[in-house]
C-alpha cells in the first residue's frame, strides 16, 4: 500500500467517524426535542383549563385590571419596606454567624475530623439549600408565631447553604504554601487561620455575603405571604381585597427595593474588595 493510499484511507476513516458523530448528535438532539415537546404537552397543554382562561380579549382585560398605581397606598409602604430590608440584613448576619462552624467543618483541608465533621457540614449545607425559604418561613411561623422574627430565622437558615458552601470551597482552593510556612515555624491552628487562610479567602467570602444579602432582599419581600412581615404581607392583603392597582403598587415597591439592594451591593463590593 502506497503512502497516498494510506492517507486516503485514513481520511475516509476520519470522515466516516465524523459522520457517525454528527448522526449520533442529531439523534440526541431529536430525542431531547421530542422530550421537550412531550413535557410541554403534558404540563401545559393538557394541564391548563383553557375554557376558564377564555379568549385573548379576556386575558387582556384581566391584565388591564392590574394597570395603575394606588397612590393612597404609597405612604403606607415605607415601614414594610424598611422592615423587609431589616429582615434581609439581620437574617444575613445571623446566617453568617451560623455559617462559621459549617465553613470550618465543610472545608476538607481544615475540617477537624473528616470522616464525621465533613459529611455533617455538607449535609447541613444541602439541607439549607434544598428547602425553599417559604417552607422555612412556614416552619418558623409555626414555631415563633407571625412577624419579622420568623422571616429573620428563615432567611438565616436559607443563607447557610450558599455562604458556607462557597466559603468552604474557597478555603479548599487556597494556596497551601502560606499554611505550610506558618505551621513550619510552629504556628497554632488559630494563627494559621488568621494569617494564612483568612487573608486569602476574605475577599471571596465578603463578596458571597454581599451577594447573598442582595438575594435575601428579594426573599424577604415575599416571605410576608406566609405571615413573616414586610412588603409580602402588604401584597397578600391587597391581593385578598382584590385591590389590583394596590398589588401592582406593591410589586413596583419590591422592584425598587431590589434595585436598591443591587445598587448598595455594587458599591459596597467595589469599596471593600
Amino acid at each position: 500500500m502506497t503512502t497516498a493510499e494510506a492517507t486516503a484511507r485514513e481520511a475516509d476513516r476520519i470522515i466516516a467517524a465524523r459522520s457517525r458523530t454528527k448522526l449520533m448528535h442529531s439523534a440526541i438532539y431529536l430525542v431531547v426535542l421530542a422530550f421537550v415537546l412531550w413535557s410541554v404537552k403534558t404540563t401545559i397543554v393538557d394541564d391548563t383549563d383553557w375554557a376558564r382562561l377564555g379568549s385573548l380579549a379576556d386575558v387582556l382585560e384581566s391584565i388591564s385590571e392590574f394597570v395603575g398605581i394606588d397612590w393612597g397606598l404609597v405612604p403606607n409602604l415605607w415601614e414594610p419596606a424598611i422592615e423587609t430590608i431589616m429582615v434581609a440584613t439581620l437574617g444575613t448576619l445571623l446566617g453568617v454567624i451560623v455559617c462559621v462552624p459549617a465553613i470550618w467543618f465543610g472545608a476538607l483541608n481544615i475540617t477537624p475530623y473528616a470522616p464525621i465533621t465533613y459529611p455533617l457540614a455538607r449535609l447541613m449545607m444541602t439541607l439549607s439549600r434544598s428547602i425553599h425559604e417559604i417552607v422555612w418561613a412556614l416552619f418558623f411561623v409555626a414555631a415563633v408565631g407571625l412577624g419579622a422574627l420568623a422571616g429573620v430565622l428563615a432567611i438565616a437558615v436559607r443563607s447557610v447553604g450558599f455562604i458556607a458552601k462557597m466559603s468552604a470551597e474557597a478555603i479548599e482552593d487556597l494556596d497551601p504554601k502560606p499554611v505550610e510556612a506558618i505551621r513550619a515555624v510552629g504556628g497554632s491552628d488559630f494563627q494559621v487561620f488568621i494569617y494564612a487562610i483568612l487573608p486569602q479567602v476574605l475577599p471571596a467570602m465578603i463578596s458571597v455575603i454581599i451577594f447573598e444579602w442582595e438575594i435575601n432582599i428579594r426573599r424577604s419581600s415575599v416571605l410576608g405571604l406566609v405571615g413573616a412581615g414586610g412588603l409580602g404581607l402588604v401584597f397578600f392583603r391587597q391581593l385578598n381585597t382584590f385591590n389590583h392597582p394596590g398589588v401592582s403598587t406593591v410589586i413596583l415597591a419590591i422592584l425598587v427595593l431590589i434595585l436598591f439592594g443591587e445598587f448598595v451591593s455594587y458599591y459596597v463590593r467595589k469599596a471593600i474588595i
